[in-house]
């Protein structure tokens, strides 16, 4: 049986209305505004039928009250005495399905009230089309065309930041643990984005591990590196929940972020520029967050002046320092490598190149690079050379300490449960000239 509120200070006419639509609906009582709102957070009725104007609260401030509360159309019937057209014209703007005027005879407000009924039903069956056609099953998040579509209409007006994530070593949840669990921790993440960005901001689901997120008038690169914090979080709180405080796969999020419209109002154009941030930060150690920004030091000041030197020192330095070893592109590597060698030449400096070759899959050999990095030191050097090597530069570093920080990473490695899943072969050539 449906349940429908009726909120009115005069306890004669709560009883003639309750009398008049009892017959067919489950009747609650409020003599308040304050009494209407509690009454609502604990039954949920179907339709609030309400006193226009009440003491304390009237039935418009009870309306928004509850809809700014839940973040969700609620829906009104007013009754009131009051013959004012523009009264009512208040409140069927404000979002009322119906206004009736006492005195009523009680078989018309009981037809008004059945027609209010059927038009919330036939709203609840659109709007439960409209979910199914948008969003993502396995999320409830928006699926990959309905965030598309949206967002090209956001981008295109507003301003805010666009996150591009992806979910780090998921695979590895799939293959440990099986699929049914990866489709619990893609749910969870679902809850997660929800839980960090407003109702007012948009995010979908784009791939199997890939999401979308759009934050309106978000301008502040502090925001961002806190959301990605939050996100990392709460995802290994959650992971550890589901696979048990054991779980030590590497399970993380990367963002790669770019704001609009400082670098455009397309929202094809934006999306590739956050693809390029995150292939960023997956390539330096993951778990974090970059911001695409696409004139760097030629990029000039509004007022037509140059940066200063704390302004260039900014743009030049880390935006999120990562622990372990900074993991590079092979081709900055390379950069990186024809430096030091001029540097050797000049201060004889010590430095050591090693290689190491694996045979095992991709997921499990991305899963060393990460191992790698983070049991070396800050001012070492790392890069992934093809689909089974990486290179390291250990950088000041005696003959002796090469087998310690060796045995440091493949103890780390073995540690992982790992160690039967790859093979591993290095070599190592000192570069001191």
């Amino acid at each position: 049986m449906k349940k429908i509120l009726i909120v009115d200070d005069a306890t004669f006419m709560r009883k003639v209305t309750s009398r008049a639509l009892s017959v067919k609906y489950q009747i609650l009582c409020a003599s308040s505004g304050q009494e209407a709102v509690r009454i609502y957070e604990e039954e949920r009725p179907d339709l609030i039928l309400s006193d226009l104007y009440m003491p304390d609260m009237t039935g418009l401030e009870l309306q928004r009250t509850l809809q700014d509360q839940y973040q969700r159309v609620v829906p009104f019937v007013f009754i009131t005495s009051d013959e004012r057209e523009e009264n009512e014209s208040r409140g069927l703007e404000a979002g009322a399905i119906d206004y009736i005027r006492k005195p009523f005879k009680p078989e018309v407000l009981l037809r008004r009230v059945d027609n209010a009924m059927r038009q919330i039903e036939n709203a609840e069956q659109i709007r439960g089309l409209r979910t199914v056609l948008e969003t993502d099953p396995m999320t409830g998040l928006l699926n990959k065309t309905f965030v598309q579509k949206t967002l090209s209409d956001v981008c295109a007006k507003e301003t805010g930041v666009l996150m591009m994530i992806d979910l780090d070593s998921f695979k590895l949840v799939n293959d440990l643990y099986g699929h049914a669990m990866g489709d619990k921790v893609l749910i969870r993440f679902g809850e997660i984005l929800r839980c960090i960005i407003r109702t007012s901001d948009v995010a979908g689901r784009v791939g199997g591990d890939e999401f979308i997120v759009f934050c309106r008038d978000v301008r502040d690169e502090a925001l961002i590196e806190q959301k990605s914090l939050q996100i990392n979080a709460m995802l290994l709180e959650a992971a550890k929940e589901l696979m048990g405080a054991d779980m030590n796969i590497p399970l993380g999020a990367s963002i790669g972020a770019v704001m609009a419209p400082d670098e455009g109002t397309d929202f094809q154009t934006l999306s590739e520029k956050a693809d390029k941030a995150l292939y960023q930060v997956k390539q330096n150690g993951r778990h974090g967050y970059a911001v695409f920004r696409e004139r760097f030091l030629s990029e000039r000041k509004p007022d037509g002046g140059s940066h200063t030197m704390e302004g260039i020192r900014m743009i030049l330095g880390e935006r999120n320092r990562q622990r372990g070893a900074y993991a590079l592109g092979f081709e900055n590597f390379r950069i990186i490598y024809r430096f030091l060698v001029r540097t050797i030449e000049n201060y004889h400096r010590k430095m050591e190149l090693v290689l190491y070759t694996l045979n095992g899959d991709a997921e499990t050999i991305d899963r060393f690079g990460e191992i790698l990095g983070r049991n070396l030191r800050r001012s070492d050097v790392y890069t992934k050379n093809g689909a089974n090597q990486y290179l390291v530069l250990l950088l000041e570093i005696q003959p002796d300490d090469i087998d310690i920080v060796q045995r440091r990473i493949l103890t780390n490695w073995d540690k992982e449960g790992m160690g039967d899943r790859l093979q591993i072969t290095s070599e190592s050539v000192p570069l001191q000239l």
